[in-house]
């Protein structure tokens, strides 16, 4: 087999590859849509007789909501694409009597709901004069006990000041990933027969190349569906913890300062300052007037000599009167 020969049969069997891991996860969701599977996740007969004909490989199985992946079986193909896969997460935030004894008893909860505490936050912050302790608590219990710890968390509170849990279904992902997987596993067994088959050196590294790449590919689908199977599993809880404050003091009514007149006292030295400071004024106004005449006045008397002159001439001309 030639290496030009070789290379061109990997390329065409990975397109061939990837086309069919699609068409599979487009028949799956197909089969969901049209009713082949039941709602329970138990296969009806011909699919199950189909999927008994394909390559006989077992399909790992979905963490159900009644227990975790480590409580559970191992299923058929059918039944692990149907189960539903649901992520919950929820926060909360409550108000408590004694922060100290709400985290005893939260820490029970988690005990008793066979979860585990994620991580944790507590600080202090001043009221007044006393210090009044906060904590924040982020865990993980099993899906089917999320709604019960909810419950028992609540009943920690005085009362609870705020409450959101939310859902994401991720089962199409899921089944997505499986048919990927069956077909990149398929891939893989074709290489390796490839490298059986290789008759040089430069053969043997660039089927090692491709069959590297696809063991690559291989070890992504299946950490994204541990991930997937483990949040599935596992539901996360955010609680945050509240001191009860005491209630602030009523605003006592400041009474309004009533003014006190200031009585006027007689200073002859404040008057005397005063009358000087008028003069003064009146000084300097007499002063800047004589300026202006000096600087004005021999622009100002021709003018003057002239409007007496007018009134001389028009006085002779006017006549006598009767």
């Amino acid at each position: 087999m030639s290496t030009r020969r070789l290379s061109s049969v990997i390329v065409l069997l990975l397109a061939m590859t990837a086309l069919s891991g699609c068409g599979a996860a487009a028949t799956t969701r197909a089969a969901q849509s049209k009713g082949l599977l039941s709602n329970n996740g138990v296969s009806q007969p011909q699919v199950a007789a189909a999927d008994s004909a394909g390559d006989g490989m077992e399909q790992p199985m979905l963490p159900t909501s009644a227990a975790p992946p480590s409580a559970q079986s191992s299923g058929s193909a059918d039944q692990a694409g149907q189960v539903p896969l649901i992520i919950k997460q929820g926060q909360i935030r409550v108000q408590v009597k004694d922060t100290d004894q709400a985290i005893d008893r939260l820490t029970q909860i988690v005990s008793d709901t066979r979860g585990y505490i994620i991580s944790n936050r507590i600080w202090f912050e001043s009221v007044g004069e006393e210090n009044y302790k906060y904590a924040t608590y982020t865990i993980a219990v099993p899906v089917d006990e999320f709604e019960n710890a909810l419950r028992r968390i609540r009943s920690l509170a005085i009362r609870v000041v705020d409450e959101t849990a939310s859902g994401q279904d991720v089962s199409e992902e899921y089944t997505d990933l499986e048919s990927r997987l069956r077909n990149l596993e398929a891939t893989r067994d074709r290489i390796r027969s490839f490298l059986a088959q290789a008759q040089t050196v430069d053969e043997s590294l660039k089927i090692n190349q491709e069959l590297s790449a696809i063991e690559d590919q291989i070890e992504q689908v299946k950490g994204r569906m541990r991930y997937l199977s483990g949040r599935a599993a596992y539901s996360t809880i955010t609680v945050q913890l509240d001191p009860e404050l005491p209630p602030p003091p009523d605003p006592t009514p400041t009474p309004t300062p009533t003014p006190t007149p200031t009585p006027y006292a007689w200073d002859p030295g404040r008057t005397f300052e005063r009358a000087s400071n008028a003069a003064i004024s009146v000084g300097q106004s007499l002063v800047d007037l004589f300026i202006y005449l000096v600087v004005w006045l021999p622009f100002a008397l021709p003018v003057l000599v002239l409007w007496i002159i007018y009134r001389i001439v028009t006085a002779k001309k006017r006549p006598p009167q009767a």
